[in-house]
Order: structure tokens, then C-alpha cells, then sequence
């Protein structure tokens, strides 16, 4: 079966953002008087959505709290979004192959959509891309299916021509219900449990750009 589209995660899968991230939960839990974490717990907590995050790192903030919270977390992550954060090595790399070679790509993140644009703009790559879907672009996110049925329509193209290419069980999930395979990132931040159910496994962005355009899903 032949690949005609892409749909990539964001965070841990096309950047490592995990600096930044940690370093804006440490932001608002600083205004909340609670000591930092270090980047291996902020790690277990991403992939959700920014409120998600929030309500997590801020476990007994009430309601008031955690709109506050997190409009500062997103406000020092917009100021800082890519302070820390790079393209995993090898990804520039695979997104030139796969537009080489035709296949058309977008972005499905939990991420907020304006932060995620600013996000990709900021590291160069948001050409690459035909449209990216964030967690607030529609009333369901991440493992919802629909964010991936409505991104494989915009561009025209049937969901058993797509693939979805992410490290957590949220996009697994979302790639299943939407009857679109689905190639897990080890490299990411979620667990080699997480992904067992994936339809193959990628170990790096060149094993990634392989798996696609050799047909070996």
C-alpha cells in the first residue's frame, strides 16, 4: 500500500521540547510557591494538552488556580518556545525525503495550534507543512480520532492513505480509531510499552523515512 500522507505529532516526535516545557511547569509552580521539577517527571506528564499538564504539576490548585496557572504557563511558553527546543537529529533530513518523494504532511499535536505554528515557525520547518490541527482546533483532541479523520479530508486524502507518526499512546489510539496506521518514535517521551500496539516502530528518523517509502508498515 502506497503512503500518500503523513500526520506527524509535535512534542516528542518531531521536536524535543522537553527543556522548554519543564522550564515553563517550573515557571507557574514557582507562583504557586512549589519547589521545580526535574525533566524526567515533566516527561511522564506531557502529551495531554496544556491544561492537562497544569492540572498535573498543580495537583491542588483549584479551578480559578489552574486558569491562572495556565495562562501563565502558556503566555512563558509563547515567550520562550524555543529557547531549549531542537529538531531530533535526523528529522529535517526525513521531512525533505518524504516531500522528495510527493508524500504530503501535517501536524497533529495536543500542543495549543498558535503555539504550535509559532513553534514550527521558529525552528523553520512549517512550510513542510499543508495544515497543522492543535488540541484546541477542534472540540475533541488526541486519542480522539477526529482531529486525524478532519486533517486526512483537508487534504484530500482517504485515511488508509495516511499514516500517523507519534511516540505516545494517545496518538496509537487516535490512529486506530481512525483506521490509519500508525509508526511509533522510540526516540520520543513516551515508553516502548506505550507503543506495543503500533503498527511498526521506527528507532530513528532514517528507520522512520524507510518504513514509509519502502511500503514495509
Amino acid at each position: 500500500m502506497t503512503t500518500r500522507a503523513v500526520l506527524f505529532d509535535l512534542d516528542g516526535t518531531l521536536v524535543d521540547s522537553l527543556e522548554d516545557l519543564t522550564d515553563a511547569v517550573n515557571h507557574i509552580r514557582d507562583a504557586f510557591s512549589h519547589p521545580p521539577l526535574q525533566a524526567d517527571a515533566v516527561r511522564l506528564k506531557v502529551g495531554k494538552g496544556a491544561r492537562h499538564l497544569v492540572q498535573q504539576v498543580l495537583p491542588d490548585a483549584l479551578g480559578p488556580g489552574i486558569d491562572r496557572a495556565l495562562d501563565l504557563f502558556l503566555e512563558y511558553n509563547r515567550q520562550h518556545i524555543a529557547d531549549k527546543s531542537r529538531l531530533y537529529p535526523g528529522i529535517l533530513e526525513a521531512l525533505h525525503g518524504l516531500a522528495a518523494r510527493n508524500i504530503r504532511m501535517a501536524v497533529i499535536t495536543n500542543k495549543n495550534e498558535d503555539l504550535s505554528t509559532l513553534l514550527l515557525q521558529t525552528l523553520g520547518i512549517r512550510d513542510l507543512f499543508e495544515n497543522i490541527t492543535g488540541g484546541d482546533t477542534y472540540r475533541e483532541r488526541k486519542p480522539s480520532p477526529l482531529p486525524l479523520l478532519n486533517a486526512a479530508d483537508r487534504l484530500g486524502i482517504a485515511p488508509n492513505d495516511c499514516v500517523m507518526v507519534g511516540d505516545s499512546i494517545n496518538d496509537m489510539q487516535a490512529g486506530q480509531q481512525a483506521n490509519i496506521a500508525f509508526i511509533g518514535c522510540t526516540w520520543g517521551y513516551g515508553s516502548r510499552e506505550e507503543l506495543a500496539g503500533a503498527d511498526a516502530c521506527a528507532g530513528s528518523p532514517y528507520e522512520l523515512l524507510a518504513l514509509i517509502t519502502e511500503g514495509r508498515r
